[in-house]
């Protein structure tokens, strides 16, 4: 399941949980598109649980769709992603770090709560590093 909900006028949230296959991939990016338009210095949370692989068909979906998903980039600031399975979290720190204007954090499941902080300006990147070597 993948569904995105549009949270406000420049925020979405997206929830993957378990398998997707192609028409499910295709739908959750379809509305992905049309929710992203008009949103400016975007913020996105999300949160990925129970993950499973994608199916090779959802795969090829997500590659189709690849020249409309790096165009929305330019609509966002922030991504916030959540998730208890460690190499997700490395693999959105590396996004980040290829796609600069893009800031992307990743948080635990049980870090909601700073993950929603950090996305609404309420926690600077810094204070969490701000400890004595």
């Amino acid at each position: 399941m993948l569904n995105v909900s549009k949270i406000s006028a420049n925020r979405l949230d997206i929830e993957l949980s378990g398998a997707l296959d192609a028409d499910a991939m295709r739908s959750a990016l379809d509305s992905l598109v049309e929710k992203s338009e008009g949103v400016t210095d975007g913020k996105m949370l999300y949160r990925i649980s129970d993950f499973e692989m994608p199916t090779l068909g959802a795969m090829a979906v997500e590659l189709y769709q690849m020249p409309k998903l790096l165009g929305l980039i330019g609509k966002f600031e922030k991504c916030a992603v959540i998730s208890d399975v460690a190499w997700i979290r490395t693999a959105a720190e590396i996004e980040g770090a290829v796609f600069r204007s893009l800031e992307i954090k990743s948080f635990a499941l049980a870090d909601t709560e700073a993950a929603e902080a950090w996305l609404d300006g309420r926690v600077r990147d810094d204070d969490d590093e701000n400890f004595p070597v």
